[in-house]
């Protein structure tokens, strides 16, 4: 199976390392509790969060985005770019204030993935509206391309007794989700 062109490669603003720094200081300052613990988070997250970004990568390729992260649990996620749904930029007041913005990538599936429903959020990306961008364009450039079959190759009518069967089973399919829609209705 040949390798898929890789098209873009994100690059992540060194700044996030403050950002994750300063995220986790006002956590533990908030909880009361942790704030003995600053002073540590200070020093030992300045190394984690450095090793952190060194272990974190976005490609965008011809028919996937693949994201890698993680430190202690390495991450690998492939996401077909047909089964995106949103990219949604997302930039809070701390992100704000060391210019980054977030990258949550949403697929059909990932409703209950966390709170945000993202299947894989990204901080740091440079540049990521123009990232976001060219992802949603290689998404939309691959369903025209997929959608372009030609229409010979689309019978109009069953051809053969599968064809037929297949259709047949398609309609119930159809009409059992009409009374299942119908039901959540009626509740």
């Amino acid at each position: 199976m040949p390798e898929d062109k890789i098209l873009r490669t994100a690059e992540f603003n060194p700044d996030v390392c403050k950002y994750w720094l300063t995220s986790g200081c006002i956590s533990l300052l908030a909880t009361f509790v942790g704030i003995p613990l600053i002073p540590f988070w200070l020093i030992l997250g300045h190394q984690f969060t450095k090793k952190y970004l060194e272990r974190i990568s976005c490609e965008l390729n011809d028919k996937t985005l693949v994201v890698k992260k993680g430190y202690f649990n390495r991450i690998e996620k492939t996401i077909p770019l047909e089964k995106i749904t949103d990219l949604a930029v997302v930039q809070g007041p701390i992100m704000r204030s060391f210019d980054l913005h977030g990258l949550n990538v949403e697929t059909a599936g990932s409703s209950g993935a966390g709170a945000s429903g993202a299947l894989v959020g990204l901080v740091g990306i440079v540049n990521a509206i123009e990232f976001r961008d060219a992802v949603l364009q290689q998404r939309d450039r691959l369903a025209s391309n997929l959608g372009a079959a030609p229409a010979s190759a689309m019978p109009s009518e069953p051809t053969s007794e599968s064809d037929s069967s297949q259709i047949e089973l398609l309609a119930d399919i159809r009409d059992t989700l009409h009374r299942i829609e119908r039901n959540q209705k009626d509740r």
